[in-house]
């Protein structure tokens, strides 16, 4: 016998126009256990992603001495340079290095006024997908959706660092957010602040802000409610928009002669157009990456092809809940196939799922760079399809297919979920068990609430859909609280406990998220992957060099100079501040990652020669020498701390002043004298 499951007024749908009702408005009425849940969801956000957050350090110290350098000088930080004395830039748009710079400003360089935004910025991602989710589909589904996203590890673990990922997503969330209030009312408006969340967005992270608007632009095609061609027009202004929002800043670039601006960090010819379309842009995508380091030849990067979001590389980082999404899309797609054309519910799933199939597709087939930490935009979608497809399936309970299907997904979910606890066997391994046998008895609680006789279903359904919320959850939620207690560092992060390959997974992944054997196959690297029983054995930490305080230590990185920053001894500092203000930089260093750490622990500029690879060509061996001939370098930090000696400048600018001034040692590290008469070190 089954049973209809009651909703509380908020959750129940209003008539619907396929259905011959009124238009379908979005939930405006609260009951009255939203708002404490809600606060609730939030708080336990906000503590899973501050507490303990100084414990990584700088982070990636790339972008720190880039948000140090923006405090200290406007110029440094409009363009986003690595030092205050504007030699280069970082590789991306600065709108990420804009927010943590003001920070630093506001309340002074340290880990926690730079990390610490990008934690509010999670709580924000996660307050917003709420409220997006809860418009068309209930209190339920926000709550759901935004838990679900709090908890998936790639996300807390970007949300506790400094890469641009945390702006980017809040921003695209943001684009979502107003496509649904412009379905919902046809305004331009709206529309045209979807463009401007997109442009800003590539402001953070350039392209790939822009893999959500072919998404935006059909659903609001299929369900915005004026007339086709008013349709088309409003899209044309939103893309103008978006156009205006993050073009901007290229053309200004562009505009300003070279002489003016520092090297545009990450490109060949000096040109963040160049930038944009060439390594961070179609590079990215079919591997020609000029000044790329890492990975290996005809796209190095890892599995490539849709295995490649479940391989143990990212499984772990962010397909938790991949499975239960896919299968939850093609559901809220079949029940929605006859409705009419301006249905919210589809027009919901066409969103979320469309934002899920297009941003998994480019990272499952681009060849070029690509790393586990990128899956995070992936986060909000995977967050969104699990509380609308629960809502969803909750809300036509009283069919024959309901049960069946939301017993499937549970199961699917938790095979999936043992599958991946077991990648890492030395982590809870009781935790895959109590995950599998509770997805199986809240499979068999399901279905028997659309059996047993009246009155029971309610109940059984109920704790049933609590325990298969709960065990859905566990895998992620772990992983999440390994992350959060585990600090990191370098340039390449993962989150959740190492990866044993072999254990239940398949595939295999180097540190940090790298492709096997990719970090010892990279020149100059060091570390790599350790050979266990014939197994793959991933390490947890990173090193003495990942950016944190010395005698910190830090997952993620295994590259040496190129992936993770300098830590200089207690001497080197006290010799760079040695007559700091005499010379425009104190030092001169191969590899940002190499000069930031001087740089962070001086607080004085230090030149990152040939940039974030060291294959940048800034600044030239003639430049290099005409700065030192203007005393405007002070030492010259060589030895084997960056990446491969440098390419190209990199490699001229170390031989000459190997062959030109006398080495010396400080803490180890081999310096060089450049406005002394031999150029040795003292």
């Amino acid at each position: 016998m089954s049973s209809t499951l009651p909703a509380t007024p908020v959750d129940r749908p209003p008539p619907d126009p396929a259905r011959g009702g009124r238009r379908r408005r979005p939930q405006t009425g609260h009951a009255p256990w939203e708002r404490p849940a809600l606060s609730a969801l939030l708080l336990a956000t906000a503590v899973l992603y501050l507490w303990g957050l100084g414990a990584s350090g700088w982070a990636n110290s790339f972008y720190a001495a880039a948000a140090q350098a923006g405090s200290q000088d406007w110029t440094a930080f409009f363009f986003g340079s690595s030092d205050a004395a504007n030699s280069i830039t970082v590789d991306k748009t600065p709108a990420s290095l804009w927010v943590m710079a003001l920070s630093a400003r506001l309340f002074g360089v340290s880990a926690w006024s730079i990390l610490v935004p990008q934690a509010l910025m999670g709580v924000a991602t996660v307050g917003l997908l709420f409220a997006t989710v809860r418009r068309w589909y209930g209190p339920a589904a926000g709550l759901i959706a935004g838990a679900a996203m709090a908890l998936t590890p790639v996300a807390v673990l970007m949300f506790r660092f400094n890469n641009p990922d945390a702006l980017l997503v809040l921003l695209m969330v943001a684009g979502a957010y107003a496509v649904v209030r412009a379905v919902e009312s046809g305004s331009t408006k709206w529309l045209v602040w979807a463009g401007v969340f997109v442009g800003f967005g590539f402001l953070a992270k350039m392209l790939q802000a822009l893999l959500v608007v072919p998404v935006f632009a059909l659903v609001y095609l299929i369900a915005g409610p004026p007339k086709l061609g008013r349709r088309v027009l409003q899209l044309v202004l939103a893309g103008v928009a978006m156009v205006v929002s993050g073009g901007w800043y290229i053309a200004v670039v562009e505009l300003v002669p070279a002489s003016m601006r520092p090297y545009i960090g990450g490109s060949q010819e000096n040109s963040l157009l160049e930038l944009t379309l060439g390594y961070n842009g179609l590079g990215r995508l079919n591997g020609d990456e000029t000044g790329s380091v890492g990975g290996r030849p005809g796209g190095g990067w890892g599995e490539i092809g849709w295995a490649r979001m479940f391989d143990a590389a990212q499984g772990g980082q962010v397909a938790w809940l991949l499975p239960a999404a896919l299968i939850l899309v093609a559901v809220g797609l079949a029940v929605t196939a006859r409705a009419a054309r301006t249905d919210r519910t589809r027009a919901g799933f066409v969103l979320w799922g469309g934002w899920l199939l297009i941003t998994a597709g480019v990272f499952s087939f681009m060849a070029g760079i690509f790393h586990a930490y990128y899956t995070v935009a992936l986060a909000p979608a995977l967050g969104a399809l699990a509380g609308m497809g629960a809502v969803t399936l909750w809300r036509r309970w009283s069919g024959a297919w309901a049960a069946p299907i939301t017993a499937a997904t549970v199961l699917v979910t938790a095979w999936w979920s043992f599958e991946l606890l077991g990648r890492s066997g030395d982590f809870l391994p009781w935790l895959r068990w109590v995950v599998l046998i509770g997805g199986l008895l809240a499979a068999l609680g399901l279905l028997a609430s659309v059996w047993l006789p009246m009155r029971l279903p309610v109940r059984v359904a109920w704790v049933s859909a609590t325990l298969a919320l709960a065990v859905v959850l566990a895998g992620p939620g772990a992983y999440a609280m390994d992350t959060a207690a585990t600090p990191h560092g370098g340039s390449i992060p993962s989150a959740g406990p190492s990866v044993t390959v072999g254990s239940g997974g398949r595939g295999g992944r180097g540190p940090g998220g790298m492709p096997p054997n990719a970090a010892q196959d990279a020149p100059g690297v060091q570390g790599g992957t350790a050979r266990n029983g014939g197994r793959d054995s991933l390490p947890r930490g990173g090193g003495p060099r990942a950016g944190m305080p010395a005698g910190g230590m830090a997952r993620g990185g295994g590259m040496g100079g190129l992936l993770n920053g300098s830590t200089p001894s207690a001497d080197m500092v006290e010799l760079l501040r040695r007559d700091a203000g005499s010379c425009t930089w104190v030092a001169a260093a191969i590899g940002s990652q190499n000069a930031s750490g001087y740089q962070l622990a001086t607080g004085d500029p230090v030149m990152p020669i040939g940039g974030f690879n060291g294959s940048d060509p800034s600044p030239t061996l003639a430049q290099f020498q005409q700065y030192v001939t203007d005393r405007k370098i002070h030492y010259f930090i060589g030895g084997d701390h960056g990446p491969m000696g440098g390419n190209g400048a990199a490699s001229e600018i170390s031989a000459w002043v190997a062959a030109t001034f006398r080495a010396g040692t400080v803490g180890g590290v081999t310096v060089y004298d450049l406005t002394s008469s031999d150029g040795s070190a003292s």
